[in-house]
């Protein structure tokens, strides 16, 4: 079914359309079942105001009729009422007509176009006593094209008091008859106004709901266009497409900051996943290095092992050169395996700092202490500069001392016979800094940036700088990290190497190692 549906009318921007249509129809429902019938009671309100004036205004004519009628005696007014009880007189008949002729008539036909009653009661105080009462009533010949009959009668009634001059000279004391005149059934264009709105509206309701689908079709593609489009980099990126990016949309603030978030996540994703490869990467060359390591004392043990075990070595001091050959390679075994466990501790997290707001002066006298004799035996000179008042800062001492033990073990080991390292302390704004400094070999600017990567060994492996495990640097700044602090370096080849170590005034109670770099 799909395959025959507009790529509109499907998915997320169908669901859209038919949403606004559904809200749409609703309204539209809601307008028709409610405005219909306002706008009939308010016409039908409409209709009794107007019969209400309608019958001021027939009142009124009928009014002069009887005042015409009055004043049109030869001698003397003409009596309304006469007789008792009284009765209209023979003239009135005549003056306002009959229900199918007159004055009356007429005025029922062209002003009112409804049906009037006229009623002549004996005087005001009993306007209940009817002495005179005519009923015109008007037929459909005189209702116009959309007009209908109202059953409606006039709330207001025209009344007027009016004196019967002939029982009197004096016009203030001649008796007065109330005449009452009252409307109903009018004929109006209610009904058809009404049904005129309703086709209008109904028209108006189809444009509306074209409309609708238009702006409803537009609104919902350009509310889908950028879901669509992070589905997609989404969809991507699952395939491998790390480079995968979303651009903002420039009229939505919350798809702008959904976007956002993606691209952010997916360059967390994408350093993540470069830094795993690299980090793989790294760890398959360590592996190999670790494997050539590891394999010359482990073939060096099994000559010596096999050689004495055969019997083939009877002098006692090749014998004795043997076993301190085996002691040298089982403790650099023993070496590799300590500093492998010991980076792979500080990294998962497992050690915590044991800190204590000590001397740190005492660190690195004894650190210095410590490789004072292979400084001697390499012939190089250990030079110390260090503050006359204590430096007291929260540190671990024994993680501390590793620190300046790795960092001074490798200064030893790549400075030339003859040489200088020198390890100073000293207050700074922020805490207190480390130095080592050699004079040795230097390393190359380009490899800098990566010294304190994990099995980092240097470029060339032939070079004396690049013998080791690559470990020792890396233990040092996943140490220094845990203490908050930072380490850096600097060197050049031939002019030695500076590493300064800055440690804060305030370090959390424990910190695991720091994650990629």
């Amino acid at each position: 079914m799909r395959r025959f549906v507009p790529r509109v009318f499907t998915g997320l921007r169908a669901r859209l359309v038919l949403g606004f249509l559904v809200v749409t129809l609703i309204s539209l429902g809601l307008v028709f079942a409610t405005l219909p019938r306002l706008l009939d009671g308010y016409f039908l309100d409409q209709a009794q105001q107007d019969l209400n004036r309608s019958t001021n205004k027939a009142g009124f004519f009928v009014a002069l009729e009887l005042l015409r009628y009055q004043g049109s005696g030869t001698d003397a007014p003409r009596p309304i009422l006469e007789g008792t009880p009284p009765v209209a007189a023979q003239g009135i008949q005549d003056a306002l007509g009959t229900p199918d002729r007159g004055r009356v008539l007429e005025l029922a036909q062209l002003l009112a176009q409804a049906n009037i009653r006229v009623q002549i009661a004996t005087d005001a105080d009993h306007p209940d006593q009817i002495a005179y009462q005519l009923d015109v009533p008007v037929g459909d010949e005189i209702a116009q094209a959309g007009q209908q009959r109202e059953n409606l009668t006039s709330t207001t009634p025209y009344q007027l008091d009016i004196p019967d001059l002939f029982w009197s000279q004096s016009p203030g004391a001649a008796p007065k008859r109330t005449l009452i005149v009252t409307l109903s059934d009018p004929y109006t264009y209610r009904a058809q106004t009404v049904e005129t709105i309703v086709s209008v509206m109904g028209v108006a309701a189809v444009i509306a709901l074209i409309v609708a689908v238009i702006a409803s079709i537009l609104i919902a593609d350009r509310l889908s266009n950028p879901i669509r489009r992070l589905t997609g980099a989404a969809r991507e990126l699952s395939e491998g497409h790390l480079d995968t990016r979303v651009t903002p949309p420039g009229n939505s603030r919350e798809m702008g900051e959904l976007t956002t978030a993606f691209n952010s996540m997916a360059e967390r994703v994408q350093a993540s996943i470069e830094y795993i490869r690299r980090d793989r990467d790294r760890s398959r060359d360590f592996l190999a290095d670790v494997s050539h390591e590891l394999k010359t004392p482990i073939s060096a043990l099994r000559t010596f092992n096999e050689l004495l075990a055969d019997g083939q070595v009877d002098d006692e001091a090749t014998q004795r050169e043997f076993l301190e050959q085996s002691r040298q390679q089982i403790e650099r075994l023993d070496w590799l395996a300590t500093n492998l466990l010991e980076l792979s501790k500080l990294e998962s997290g497992l050690v915590l700092l044991d800190l204590r707001p000590d001397d740190l002066r005492a660190v690195v006298e004894s650190a210095v202490q410590q490789a004072q004799p292979a400084a001697d035996r390499k012939g190089v000179k250990l030079v110390t500069a260090l503050p006359d008042e204590p430096v007291r800062q929260r540190h671990d001492p024994q993680r501390m001392g590793q620190v300046l033990g790795n960092l001074l073990g490798n200064a030893i080991k790549f400075t030339p016979r003859g040489g200088e390292v020198r390890v100073s302390l000293e207050l700074t704004d922020e805490g207190a800094e480390l130095r080592v400094a050699d004079t040795g070999v230097g390393i190359n600017a380009a490899e800098l940036p990566f010294v304190f990567e994990r099995f980092y060994r240097g470029v060339q492996a032939h070079e004396s700088r690049a013998a080791g495990s690559g470990l020792g640097l890396s233990i040092v700044r996943s140490i220094v990290e845990m203490h908050n602090g930072r380490v850096s370096i600097s060197s050049s080849p031939g002019q030695g190497t500076q590493v300064a170590v800055a440690l804060p005034r305030e370090v959390a109670v424990s910190s695991p190692a720091a994650g990629p770099a």
